[in-house]
């Protein structure tokens, strides 16, 4: 199991920007894929961006696409998701999340298995 740990929410105005980071301990060597997800009040939560553990390779999805950037430090310990141009819409709460198999690309909730307790992103306009 991986214990998961976000910060760097808070309030921002529209064309600001935020980091958040994501602290991974525990079992962190049996992830294959760290995703950011996000949920808004009466909302689904959705997949906002993946990374794979190995080889670092990058998904988004459309709506962050060209905004977002995930990343991860070489220790493989910590996950950040940068976060530019921010607009209203994207007020939610965020949560860190690891996967044993995930197909990364796909950012399935079901497919992660570990949740950190979320940060929240507040953009006014």
């Amino acid at each position: 199991q991986v214990q998961l740990a976000e910060s760097g929410g808070g309030s921002v105005q529209a064309g600001g920007s935020l980091r958040l980071s994501c602290a991974a301990s525990g079992s962190t060597t049996s992830s294959n894929c760290m995703g950011w997800f996000r949920q808004a009040p009466g909302k689904e939560r959705e997949g906002v961006a993946g990374i794979y553990t190995n080889g670092g390779s990058t998904y988004y999805a459309d709506s962050v696409k060209g905004r977002f950037t995930i990343s991860r430090d070489n220790a493989k310990t910590t996950v950040y998701l940068q976060m530019n141009s921010l607009k209203p819409e994207d007020t939610a709460m965020y949560y860190c999340a690891a996967a044993r198999f995930a197909l990364c690309h796909l950012i399935r909730r079901q497919d992660f298995a570990d949740w950190g307790q979320g940060t929240q992103v507040t953009v006014s306009s």
